[in-house]
């Protein structure tokens, strides 16, 4: 569906609004108009007759590493989807999701004191986010609540603070960064991957857990999701870079609250890295959508597989 010359503009007027007050904080958007016409549209475009198969809603699972630009893209195309296909779009994170500090606290104690940290598979409510997800795809839909974590007090607010979503939507953007992994093979659990699982997982609990976690609970969770797009960033070391840049933004935004320094985000970022790179491998075969980042953050292509 090619959008009408009026539909193209308000489009393009809330975009460009958008993006300038993200600039606020970051570096200059650039050839933003490039950036709408070949990625945004086209994306919006294949979300929209995905829709119309049937008209139910549908989720979208948008997956990559920390930093790659989940958020800002999601914002961009919910703004594509209402101004030019006039799609009711509700836009949340698996981060959203993640277990109350006790909990882990809770976890850390009982399975690996690792789990103490929010991040890999394990640390999220799946019980929750399962109710969640099958709730806003019923087709009698009344209202529903959606979790809100900060992650400058490590725990998820109280409910007067979730996002109330009050008209059922079209389209679901479920956002993170290892949603629809699958888990690795035994045997490539074995090696520790870096300092972290070498000296805090040498028993090789925590990664069992997570490779476990994958295996049962988030598989019937990422079973839901309709399509997948995936934003392939050029290397773990890009994901670390970017990281440390969402860090400072935290700081200049977030003015008396907790935030971390650059070592603390490094041993953080760990975490991470084995499952990002187990998905920067081999998350392509499960994709519907790729979308490469290039080494300066910028949308370098986009590849439609299904």
């Amino acid at each position: 569906m090619i959008l009408r010359s009026h539909h193209y503009q308000k489009v393009k007027k809330n975009y460009l609004k958008f993006l300038k007050s993200q600039e606020v904080l970051s570096e200059p958007f650039r050839d933003k108009i490039g950036q709408l016409n070949d990625f945004y549209l086209p994306l919006s475009n294949k979300i929209f007759k995905k829709y119309t198969l049937n008209n139910k809603t549908k989720i979208f699972g948008l997956t990559g590493g920390q930093g790659s630009g989940k958020s800002t893209i999601s914002q961009i195309l919910k703004i594509v989807l209402k101004y030019g296909y006039n799609l009711n779009t509700v836009i949340f994170s698996i981060d959203d999701f993640y277990k109350t500090f006790k909990e882990r606290k809770k976890m850390s104690l009982k399975v690996c004191p690792l789990f103490l940290t929010r991040g890999v598979p394990g640390t999220h409510d799946t019980k929750l986010l399962n109710i969640c997800l099958r709730k806003l795809k019923k087709s009698k839909f009344t209202h529903h609540l959606i979790p809100k974590f900060d992650k400058s007090i490590d725990d998820r607010l109280p409910k007067k603070k979730w996002q109330k979503i009050i008209r059922k939507p079209d389209i679901v953007i479920f956002e993170g960064w290892c949603i629809g992994a699958f888990p690795q093979k035994k045997k490539d659990l074995l090696v520790p991957l870096n300092k972290l699982e070498k000296e805090k997982d040498k028993k090789k609990i925590w990664r069992n857990r997570v490779n476990n976690e994958l295996s049962n609970k988030y598989r019937k969770i990422f079973n839901l999701i309709d399509e997948f797009i995936f934003l392939k960033v050029p290397s773990f070391e890009h994901v670390y870079r970017w990281r440390l840049l969402q860090e400072k933004k935290l700081r200049a935004t977030s003015k008396g609250k907790k935030t971390m320094n650059d070592i603390q985000v490094k041993d953080f970022i760990m975490h991470y890295e084995r499952l990002t790179k187990h998905m920067l491998k081999n998350f392509g075969t499960k994709a519907d959508t790729i979308i490469q980042i290039d080494k300066k953050h910028r949308l370098k292509s986009i590849r439609f597989i299904k």
